[in-house]
């Protein structure tokens, strides 16, 4: 729950950062501005909320890996919610706004997680998860999200260092491999969910690995 928090901070506070005009720019999102990217981190937010005050009598269901489903193609930003969410970032027409929203639903989120019983059963996707498991699959959503974030921001803070490693960790478990000693964790996220094409030198060191990529996470 530490991780969660602290992925989480270091994501917010890097938006809160950000130009105006870096709101404009390409994120590591296809389709989607940075200005799109945070606007979906709001409503992300929204549901933490609603599933930390979602109570489940059953058992869990799923854990902080089993949480992610993989897709068969990745997402081209023509899904309907996802069109939804680049018509209501532009709502918003000004940066400030999107900050300051960002900025009063994911500190009442980051709250909301301290505060959990990490053993708590919660229900999300009609799904049962401990809050433990669930805020430590969101360490994977914050870290990718963070580096879609920065994309094409060069200068901008990227993810702590350790949640790098513990979204590096989870990505071997849902791939059942581990990525080769030689790739950094940021290169291993980026590499391993299709968010970069890896190098002819990185697919021979990927083996057997190279195959099952990209992993599209859902």
């Amino acid at each position: 729950m530490d991780l969660f928090s602290r992925s989480w901070t270091a994501l917010r506070t890097t938006v809160a950062a950000l130009p105006d005009e870096d709101f404009a720019r390409p994120s590591g999102c296809s389709g989607w501005l940075v200005r799109d990217l945070v606007c979906h981190l709001i409503i992300d937010a929204q549901d933490v909320l609603i599933t930390l005050v979602t109570p489940a009598e059953t058992e869990p269901t799923r854990n902080a890996v089993t949480y992610w489903d993989v897709a068969e193609t990745p997402p081209t930003g023509n899904d309907p919610l996802d069109a939804l969410t680049v018509r209501l970032a532009a709502a918003y027409e000004e940066p400030r706004l999107l900050t300051f929203h960002l900025d009063d639903v994911g500190s009442a989120a980051g709250r909301a997680a301290q505060l959990a019983d990490p053993d708590l059963r919660v229900g999300t996707r009609d799904e049962v998860l401990t809050v433990g498991d669930y805020l430590s699959a969101y360490v994977l959503e914050w870290t990718l999200h963070h580096l879609d974030l920065i994309a094409h921001l060069p200068g901008a803070a990227e993810p702590p260092a350790e949640g790098l490693a513990r979204s590096r960790e989870m990505l071997e478990e849902i791939a059942g491999a581990a990525f080769p000693a030689s790739f950094s964790d940021k290169d291993a996220l980026l590499v391993g969910t299709g968010r970069r094409v890896p190098t002819d030198a990185e697919k021979a060191t990927l083996g057997e690995l190279a195959a099952k990529l990209p992993l599209v996470l859902g």
